[in-house]
């Protein structure tokens, strides 16, 4: 708590001598470094690809930064669409110290938390481009330029791709963005269906049961499963094979391990969560289920309409009911942020059965993979 307060008065600070100074909108020819601020979880990190895109489009010769939690940062060590990703948490003041090393910025773009125009000011942004209606409105005081929210169903990143007015990027292909150098695992054998169990909420977790009977059907049709989960959710995959008939990678590789692990399977199924994001970046299969959150603003949008995804959800559901994204009230807003405590259990998740998720692999493995036992 100290060393994120430390950080946030450092920040307010310079922000608000940099606020002294006149602003004004740069023209496109005079822009020749971007930054987009956040601080973002996995998947609404990843979900900021059209934003990168479309700035690389718009601004071919442009220095292109973005902030990045230090756990993510890694999986830009290949510098998609060329962006420079500079490792940010503000529990950690080394990091800003790094990011205040080479300030500057002709235009700023904050596509989540208002709060970080404040540190988008500090590093000299001289223009601040955010969504419109943040709350407490101090967040919004560096805001140069406040974009609405979309007034029609859109997936998060065609919204954070129109912070920036011009054509569309281009729709994402898997050779955009380049592996990233991770270190050595045990990569299990032949063609592979990676199972990722685990999410950041109990209340996207499908029943253990159904992990198994699709595992087991995977297995009849020559794929092996992997299990797969996050730090901690080793206990989750003995629960779902307490025989530990497959390969169980629970908690054990970082995040460039998983893409690796990812790009060679045959496909991923997943609760919503940041590895189905993954999924889309490696080009690989991906079925994603989703219970409390929205299969629109977390699908694939028009960025990745040629991605090989399928969607699992059960809609409409009378508990996914609610309307507010990033503390904005969005009419057309369908989702679900309740806790442990108001939600006793995930009647969203139980609700989706085992043929849905099968007719979802089958329309993107429609062939038999080697060795399958049945049609």
């Amino acid at each position: 708590m100290a060393r994120r307060l430390a950080t946030r008065l450092r920040t307010l600070g310079r922000a608000a001598l940099a606020s002294l100074a006149r602003r004004r909108r740069p023209s496109r020819g005079e822009v020749s470094r971007v930054l987009v601020a956040h601080n973002l979880l996995l998947g609404d990190t990843l979900m900021l690809t059209p934003l990168l895109a479309k700035l690389r489009q718009s601004f071919a010769a442009a220095d292109i930064v973005m902030t990045v939690p230090p756990a993510i940062w890694p999986l830009y060590g290949g510098r998609p669409y060329g962006v420079r990703a500079l490792p940010f948490d503000p529990r950690r003041p080394d990091t800003l110290d790094g990011l205040l090393r080479n300030p500057g910025y002709d235009l700023a773009f904050v596509p989540g938390d208002n709060r970080y125009s404040w540190l988008a000011r500090a590093l000299g942004a001289r223009w601040v481009v955010a969504f419109a209606g943040d709350q407490p409105g101090y967040k919004n005081w560096p805001v140069d330029e406040c974009i609405p929210y979309p007034s029609v169903p859109s997936a998060w990143g065609d919204m954070v791709a129109g912070l920036l007015d011009g054509p569309e990027p281009e729709p994402y292909t898997a050779d955009s963005w380049p592996a990233p150098a991770c270190g050595p695992f045990d990569m299990p054998f032949g063609p592979k269906a990676v199972l990722h169990v685990g999410a950041s909420s109990a209340l996207k977790l499908w029943p253990v049961g159904r992990w198994a009977e699709l595992a087991s059907w995977l297995e009849d049709r020559g794929l092996t499963p992997v299990w797969s989960g996050g730090p901690g959710e080793q206990r989750l995959v003995g629960e779902i094979d307490p025989p530990a008939r497959y390969t169980n990678l629970a908690g054990r590789l970082d995040l460039a391990q998983m893409w690796r692990l990812i790009a060679a399977a045959r496909i991923v199924v997943c609760p919503d969560t940041g590895i189905a994001h993954l999924g889309r970046l490696a080009g690989t299969p991906t079925v994603t289920l989703f219970g409390p959150g929205s299969a629109v603003i977390c699908g694939a949008g028009r960025f990745w309409r040629n991605a090989p995804y399928r969607a699992v959800t059960v809609d409409p559901f009378e508990c996914r009911n609610q309307n507010l994204l990033f503390r904005r009230e969005i009419a057309w807003v369908r989702r679900c942020g309740r806790g442990s405590r108001e939600c006793a259990s995930p009647r969203c998740m139980q609700a989706i059965d085992n043929d849905q998720v099968r007719q979802a692999v089958l329309a993107l493995l429609p062939d038999r993979p080697s060795g399958s036992r049945h049609p």
